[in-house]
């Protein structure tokens, strides 16, 4: 008789997916082997986004299309946010469903009959806020509750690795829902993170050679370990993200942080950014209006962040930087939106991602007048993109020419420090590169957000390269 088999669906963010690879180490413990094929395999789980709209349409999508190619007697399980925000009344909506598990419980059903198809249309409000299971002030009330955070880790696939170093956030976002499903922050303890860090950079197989920490709020990492009640931390003290940047950085030869609050980018976290060898920093800006940032509940202006981008960018002209944006939040204006313009133009971002806004049941921004509508956001959207775009291309052809150390992350594919995986363009290489190294190589063309690369020692460290490829060729 075969071991069990399983395939996991992850949707949504990197912290989704250092969920799910925690999960897959839960069920190759439990004797389950993954399988490459959902229509082959016993057990069938989706971890699911419930951060906007669209991520829940997605989410609903993959959950109704497995429930379709499953086998017969495949069980299906839905985990995540969604399973987390929802809870019975999506079971409820989605009867091909055989378990939903909300976050700490286990994703392996009981013997449950085959349940026959319901209709595609699900439409949910979200639940009373929970916290998840091993938060602060909770006890797991049933027999078969863990604490997804400390779950250990498998081995990674990749030469690269997202390390959660948290778990909530302490923030309230006009427009996130976040915190009433993930719950207040919970940090780990820097021995935990290390520990982590050093199994995935030691493994024989495939060792880690870049670690990419992760949280909903990366630069208040520890704050709620190291503050007293009310978690305000001592003035002047340094930030607990500091030191442990600095020590991940000792083990591997490349440490990307992602998601850091504009607020909580000080001098000191700058430089050990800047030591690490890894000068990107992945802002969450939001917006750059001033009224309206302060409607969102959010801090800075576009002024502060044209501040702070020049002064990385003296201290280190090779500095690469990303954010993410909100066009249609209530009350956004014309003059908003232009403000949003001129700030990307100013700002000459490497990368951006934008959003319209998406109206979450229980946030602040949902009860708030001067909804802007969805046809206007996405015309605002559509401008900063283009824009955007265009800024982008021309950031890649500035590189062509240049050597730059790749870590090669699969067979013609790597990246360098100016890319964070699966959100940037790539570096196109010989497929004979072996994956896992760090390979020296001349850029010699972009095309679109991607770059192509030659071997530095078939080329020569001192070659020009070719003139650089219009970006509309990758297009």
């Amino acid at each position: 008789m075969r071991n069990g088999r399983y395939w996991l669906q992850t949707l949504g963010c990197p912290k989704n997916q250092v969920d799910s690879e925690k999960l897959a180490g839960l069920l190759e413990a439990d004797g389950f082997v993954p399988s490459t094929d959902p229509g082959d395999a016993d057990l069938v789980v989706v971890n699911t986004c419930a951060f906007i709209d669209d991520a829940r349409r997605e989410s609903i999508d993959a959950i109704l299309e497995l429930a379709d190619s499953r086998r017969r007697g495949a069980r299906l399980v839905v985990t995540g946010c969604l399973a987390e925000r929802y809870g019975d009344e999506l079971a409820a909506a989605l009867p091909e469903v055989d378990l939903v598990a909300g976050f700490g419980r286990q994703p392996v059903p009981p013997a449950l009959p085959r349940l026959a198809p319901a209709g595609a249309k699900v439409e949910l409000r979200a639940r009373r806020p929970v916290r998840s299971a091993g938060s602060a002030g909770s006890t797991p009330s049933t027999s078969d509750s863990f604490d997804l955070l400390s779950l250990p880790r498998p081995p990674s696939r990749a030469p690269w690795a997202y390390v959660k170093v948290a778990e909530g956030c302490d923030r309230r976002c006009g427009f996130c829902a976040i915190p009433s499903f993930r719950g207040p922050q919970r940090s780990r303890t820097p021995a935990e993170i290390l520990a982590e860090v050093r199994r995935l950079a030691s493994d024989d197989t495939m060792p880690v050679k870049e670690v990419v920490l992760v949280a909903q709020d990366l630069a208040s990492y520890g704050k709620d370990r190291a503050a007293g009640p009310g978690r305000v931390r001592d003035v002047g003290r340094e930030a607990p993200l500091v030191p442990l940047v600095r020590s991940v950085a000792d083990v591997v030869a490349r440490t990307r942080l992602l998601y850091l609050y504009p607020s909580g980018l000080t001098g000191e976290l700058v430089d050990a950014v800047l030591a690490t060898g890894v000068p990107y920093f992945d802002l969450s800006l939001q917006h750059v209006s001033r009224p309206l940032l302060a409607r969102m509940r959010r801090w800075g202006d576009g002024e502060r962040f044209l501040e702070r981008i020049a002064a990385i960018r003296r201290a280190e002209p090779l500095a690469t930087f990303r954010s993410s944006f909100i066009l249609g939040y209530p009350g956004e204006t014309e003059e908003d939106h232009d403000a949003l313009l001129g700030f990307l133009e100013a700002a000459q971002l490497d990368w951006a991602g934008f959003f319209t806004f998406s109206r979450e049941d229980g946030t602040f921004a949902d009860r708030l007048a001067e909804q802007v509508p969805g046809e206007l956001a996405l015309e605002r959207l559509r401008e900063c993109a283009e824009l955007q775009d265009a800024i982008t291309a021309r950031r890649r052809d500035q590189l062509v020419g240049e050597v730059r150390e790749v870590l090669v992350e699969a067979p013609g594919r790597g990246r360098t420090v100016h890319e964070a995986p699966e959100i940037d363009g790539v570096v196109r290489l010989p497929a004979s590169v072996p994956v896992g190294s760090l390979t020296d190589v001349v850029l010699i063309a972009s095309l679109g957000t991607d770059l192509v690369g030659e071997l530095a020692a078939t080329v020569g460290r001192d070659a020009p390269g070719a003139a650089p490829v219009s970006a509309e060729a990758g297009r």
